[in-house]
């Protein structure tokens, strides 16, 4: 494929300036020849990957969500083959992270991770997981120059092109070190925002997009991604302690994750969440943030055995009322007779 310039056509539109290239394919702001609409164009450069362009259209097509950058047009038959898309008129919360760090404003970060969580509903309803969210992916829309007036409908999320849905994985052209390979096994997704579960191959669902968000949520409250046990707070005290909360049940096991976007969006934007009515732990209870007494491996703050070495970290762990059963700290109903456990008994 000839290189593209300044001025070049495309379908109804006229090239104007390079807004980024990958390895196998190039961004371009465009306008259309008559109308003057501003569009974002995104033409493979590599032969080999029309048809995972033309995967991406079809994946995107119906998403049709403000909180999504919309699919305008596909031809992947043209010469060359294009896919023309919504064109967002700001930066991404990567540069923007990279602007500010820690200064990011708190009520800020919840606002675009609502605008993230909105998108994540919208897409998972119809089967699809993005498997490549990360700040490089959400673009703002006209940002405020006060990151504290920005509103959730700014958030865009972009590049579902390694998105899996109905059985079939379509691969981005466009991510530069987005397909990575470990053991000779092929992994879809960047390293730093990829869960356990996406890491090892397995099986994924939408828990997999919110682990990636809990990553999200700590580097715009910290400018840091997380390591260890750290939370939010460890870093910046004035961070809210139910965001901390938000943080550590998403980015965890995929068993203790949350089930849903919904779910993790409630808990976002309500500081009273129930999880603040679950029974405290047993009196002299210790909690090994920094890791575990007789191994020394990290473990998280609410485990109750290691995961390593299968020391008990607590002095007693809890058993729900009505069947005797052993539950989690962080449970909110048994999971063997579904009693509410956050119903305290007298």
């Amino acid at each position: 494929m000839s290189a593209l310039r300044d001025g070049d056509r495309i379908s109804n539109y006229l090239l104007e300036a390079r807004l980024g290239a990958g390895s196998f394919g190039e961004v371009w702001r465009a306008r259309h020849h008559v109308f003057g609409d501003t569009v974002a164009i995104k033409v493979p450069t590599d032969p080999q990957y029309v048809r995972n362009l033309q995967r991406e259209g079809v994946a995107v097509h119906g998403l049709h969500h403000p909180n999504i950058v919309r699919a305008i047009d596909l031809d992947p038959y043209a010469d060359p083959p294009y896919f023309v898309m919504e064109f967002v008129d700001g930066p991404s919360v990567r540069s923007v992270i990279d602007k500010h760090g820690s200064t990011i404003p708190i009520g800020a970060a919840v606002t675009i991770l609502r605008g993230i969580l909105q998108a994540l509903i919208a897409a998972h309803q119809t089967g699809l997981i993005h498997r490549d969210l990360k700040p490089a992916n959400i673009l703002l829309h006209q940002p405020p120059e006060d990151l504290t007036l920005i509103a959730e409908q700014a958030v865009k999320v972009t590049d579902f092109g390694l998105g899996h849905v109905g059985g079939s994985t379509t691969q981005s052209i466009m991510q530069s070190g987005s397909d990575l390979t470990e053991g000779g096994r092929s992994i879809a997704g960047t390293l730093a925002y990829m869960s356990p579960e996406q890491k090892e191959g397995g099986e994924l669902d939408a828990r997999s997009d919110l682990y990636a968000c809990g990553i999200i949520l700590f580097e715009m409250l910290t400018g840091e991604r997380p390591q260890g046990s750290d939370l939010p707070t460890s870093l910046r005290r004035e961070v809210p302690a139910h965001l901390s909360e938000v943080f550590r049940r998403s980015y965890t096991r995929w068993d203790r994750r949350y089930e849903s976007a919904a779910e993790m969006l409630a808990d976002l934007t309500a500081p009273d969440h129930p999880q603040a009515a679950v029974p405290p732990r047993p009196a002299g209870a210790q909690v090994y943030g920094s890791g575990c007494p007789e191994c020394g491996k990290p473990v998280h703050s609410d485990d109750q055995f290691c995961i390593h070495c299968g020391r008990q970290l607590v002095a007693a762990v809890p058993r729900c009322a009505a069947c005797q059963a052993y539950v989690h700290q962080s449970d909110r109903f048994c999971i063997f007779c579904g009693n509410d456990l956050r119903v305290l008994s007298k």
